[in-house]
């Protein structure tokens, strides 16, 4: 993959070993609770508290102090990714199980990057050796500091980690975005749908003031039986539906497959019976099959997007994971379909409620599509930016 730089970056990259940009600190702690307790992982450093409920050694003593701007290395699992520089927290201490680097030839935000690109497994990978499991490796240290990376100019440094913490901004603000998005879809379908014991949900819209209905599932909706292998059918199955989001994470239509599956069409409701709270489910757009455990949902007399905002209400989730089975748990059809839900009488504020889902999953659909889209773009400059090691 070709390098791209910065205009006017004209000066020569150097190719230094890794340990000559780092100084080991071995800075222990000598009474208990001296400083914030801070845990390293994969996806960065935090407060132990933010990832334990409690602390799980028995003593905080001899354990290493952190400043901030310090890489911190995992002894056993480096190769898996667990490498990050403390730009976080102004000080702390960490378990001696890992090491704790000053930066002194390079910049810290620079080594931030650098340290989680994906071809940076791959680096400290060729400095373990073999340890107890697959996941756990040891480390050749005296090898790992050999091992050469190439450096731009300082100023350069700086501009790629200006870059590259730009991305992560727009990531985080987009990952909170969709967390937001779907924390008030949540409370929305409890608002918009009856609680147990009312006849009528908390919100509606105006105009609507008919009393809403009890019908069992049975009379909302019927569970199609049709069974086909017939080609030039997309298939969809399990692995094809993002849990809880309900759409597709590939074009179905691409995939050769001969299997059969139970027949549904446009408009139909897929329901992922097999370990329900993994809210397998898809509202179809389309004519295909449905290959797996789903229940092919046909709405009777029911607007099809409120039967699709139904399966997600809560009373739904609660009586679908009443399941049988105890190591692959299934829905009961006999006691889903008898269960008694509350619902408009009237076609049209079935409609409208499920054009407002349909809404706020258009808005969740675009943030998680830009959430990924930056992840892929900060993937490829992570590339493109940074100097590999050859």
């Amino acid at each position: 993959m070709d390098k791209i730089r910065f205009l006017g970056a004209e000066n020569e990259i150097s190719r230094v070993p890794f340990g000559s940009i780092l100084k080991e600190t071995r800075e222990k702690t000598t009474v208990e609770n001296e400083d914030t307790l801070l845990s390293c992982a994969i996806n960065g450093i935090f407060r132990n508290d933010e990832l334990f409920s409690h602390f799980r050694g028995s003593s905080t003593i001899g354990y290493i102090k952190v400043k901030k701007n310090d890489l911190i290395l995992s002894a056993q699992n480096l190769h898996l990714g667990n490498a990050n520089v403390n730009l976080r927290f102004e000080h702390g201490i960490i378990s001696p199980a890992y090491k704790v680097y000053r930066i002194t030839g390079a910049e810290p935000e620079y080594i931030a990057q650098w340290v989680k690109r994906p071809a940076a497994n791959q680096f400290f990978l060729a400095a373990t050796t073999e340890g107890a499991s697959q996941c756990r490796k040891n480390i050749d240290w005296d090898a790992l500091y050999r091992q050469p990376i190439v450096l731009p100019s300082s100023d350069e440094q700086k501009k790629i980690a200006k870059l590259l913490m730009s991305l992560d901004f727009q990531i985080a603000f987009e990952k909170i975005e969709v967390r937001k998005l779907k924390d008030f879809k949540s409370a929305m379908l409890t608002k918009m749908f009856p609680k147990e014991g009312k006849t009528e949900p908390e919100i509606r819209f105006p105009g609507f003031t008919d009393a809403w209905e009890q019908r069992k599932f049975e009379e909302i909706a019927v569970r199609s039986s049709v069974m086909s292998d017939k080609k030039g059918l997309p298939r969809v199955e399990y692995e094809d539906i993002i849990s809880g989001a309900g759409r597709l994470n590939k074009d179905i239509k691409l995939k050769e497959s001969e299997k059969v599956g139970i027949v549904f069409h446009k408009g139909d409701v897929l329901y992922g019976k097999l370990r329900p709270y993994l809210q397998n489910w898809l509202l179809a757009s389309f004519n295909g099959l449905a290959v797996g455990d789903f229940w092919v949902l046909q709405p009777q007399n029911t607007d099809s997007s409120f039967l699709y905002r139904l399966v997600q209400s809560q009373q739904f989730d609660e009586v679908a994971n009443q399941s049988t089975g105890t190591k692959m748990p299934r829905a009961d059809w006999k006691l889903v379909s008898k269960t008694k839900f509350a619902m408009p009488h009237s076609v049209d504020e079935q409609a409208a409620i499920g054009a407002y889902f349909e809404h706020l999953d258009t808005l969740i659909t675009l943030h998680q599509r830009k959430h990924e889209k930056l992840i892929d773009t900060k993937k490829a400059f992570l590339e493109k930016l940074i100097g590999g090691e050859k």
